[in-house]
């Protein structure tokens, strides 16, 4: 049985849902983001961006912006940060263990300027980058320290995902192109040239080996790339009816999960070389899903005007996921 709560969401659709633990799920909820814990069976706000924001963290030469009622149009949590991008370009990074936003910029202007991505990531040295992806065909690459921009990778299209790699040496750049990349995560080059759907594509995911890379596209399939042949994809996994929007791998790799824009997501076992698939059959926009770190839970945003909801599947021992209610 699923059942739903009356939760609000925004109509985004860009990764607005991340699970941090079994037990803590954060999501947008109109100008706000919520987290909710499923534990205490409570939502509460850990960010407003109704009204003014203004950067705790000033130094010399900063980026830093006061922003106003910023329109979420994606977000990423992880390790004690939160990062969220906007409709208008801007980017917005808080400390969840401090009160405060650490920081805010609006990093481009223009019709072009939504933030399309975010993603938090570690060097191979283990440093924290926050990368941005957007609308004016950009890659930006922040420090999760002071917020320097220390790099700006420039591509031929609007970019509308990317995705460093478990050892952050490569970054996979997708956008409004059949082609995907996959680039130098230090210096931006392009070292692949993946080949083989048929429109833009709006999603990615890297398998916790390093070794796939699956890609979500408006063609409606989401295809699984061998790094270490990048001449064809290993294999073509169809979705049901609309384009994949999003792709999660669950930490220790055996399941991974895509979804639609509405009403399908799809979980396959890796092990079973993604043969075994559970469809998910709900009903309105999904804006966005997320495995719990250890793997026993899968979160679902419906982000639906009537239907708006927060759905939890709960991980089977002989490897489905049950739904259960929040």
């Amino acid at each position: 049985m699923m059942c739903s709560s009356n939760r609000d969401f925004s109509f985004q659709l860009r990764n607005l849902l991340w699970a941090t633990s079994k037990h803590d799920v954060y999501l947008m909820q109109n100008y706000s983001v919520m987290h909710w814990s499923s534990l205490l069976r409570n939502g509460k706000e850990v960010l407003n961006v109704a009204k003014s924001i203004v950067p705790t963290l000033k130094y010399p030469g900063s980026l830093a912006q006061i922003l106003s009622r910023v329109q979420i149009s994606t977000m990423a949590v992880k390790d004690n940060l939160l990062a969220a991008g906007g409709f208008h370009g801007e980017l917005i990074c808080k400390y969840l263990n401090q009160p405060g936003v650490a920081f805010s910029t609006t990093i481009t202007t223009g019709e072009n300027a939504i933030t399309n991505a975010v993603d938090i990531c570690q060097t191979p040295s283990g440093s924290v980058r926050v990368v941005t992806a957007n609308n004016d065909a950009q890659v930006r690459v922040f420090d999760a320290g002071k917020f320097a921009c220390l790099n700006r990778f420039s591509f031929p299209w609007s970019v509308n995902s990317t995705s460093v790699s478990p050892d952050g040496k490569l970054l996979a750049v997708l956008g409004d192109s059949a082609d995907c990349l996959i680039a130098d995560a230090q210096s931006g080059k392009v070292v692949g040239n993946l080949k083989g759907h048929l429109d833009y594509s709006f999603a990615s995911a890297w398998h916790p080996d390093g070794q796939i890379l699956a890609t979500g596209n408006q063609d409606t399939t989401c295809r699984l790339w061998d790094v270490r042949n990048l001449s064809e994809s290993v294999s073509v996994l169809k979705g049901r009816m609309g384009a994949i929007r999003a792709i999660k791998f669950t930490s220790d790799g055996r399941f991974m999960a895509m979804a639609e824009p509405a009403d399908f997501v799809h979980v396959f076992d890796t092990q079973s070389d993604y043969a075994k698939v559970q469809e998910i059959d709900l009903f309105g926009e999904i804006a966005g899903i997320s495995f719990s770190p250890d793997t026993e839970a899968l979160f679902v945003g419906v982000a639906d005007r009537t239907y708006g909801s927060l759905l939890e599947f709960n991980r089977r021992r002989y490897n489905h996921y049950l739904d259960s209610i929040i």
